[in-house]
């Protein structure tokens, strides 16, 4: 059974989350700390490999205007190469609002600066991910109406 990895990519860290067999549910899977682009998509091939990945969904930050800033255009190019590498297929989501919903929900729940810094970029692949599930679910009751 295939999955779909979502990502969110950050020039330190990049969190992984997963989908369930049904890709209904996002899974949080790991935050790594990378060196550079190459080694984030590096590590990004062994993470889809190792979950058997069909596709990878990478939140791409635009800002809240909708225009892209540097960090989007870094993205673009880290989709750009893990494509090229996995030879998988590569979606976009916007991911705007998702690292301060996590840092929001963290800090709700009482969680030390320490962990949440261990836990946030996951647990924003997780947010990332499961908003494309979700969209791909709408449109298949939509369809099927």
């Amino acid at each position: 059974m295939t999955r779909i990895v979502g990502i969110d990519y950050g020039k330190r860290r990049v969190g992984f989350a997963t989908s369930d067999e049904l890709d209904r549910l996002a899974i949080p899977h790991a935050t790594v700390e990378v060196q550079d682009l190459d080694d984030a998509v590096a590590v990004s091939c062994r993470v889809a490999r190792e979950k058997t990945a069909a596709r990878f969904v990478v939140g791409l930050p635009l800002n809240m205007d909708g225009s892209r800033g540097d960090m989007a255009k870094e993205v673009e190019e880290f989709v750009r190469r893990l494509g090229e590498r996995s030879g998988l297929p590569v979606n976009v989501w916007d991911e705007r609002l998702s690292s301060g919903l996590v840092d929001r929900m963290l800090v709700d729940a009482d969680v030390s600066r320490n962990r949440r810094k261990q836990v946030r970029d996951k647990l924003a692949a997780q947010v990332i991910l499961q908003g494309y599930l979700d969209s791909k679910c709408h449109e298949t009751l939509e369809s099927n109406r």
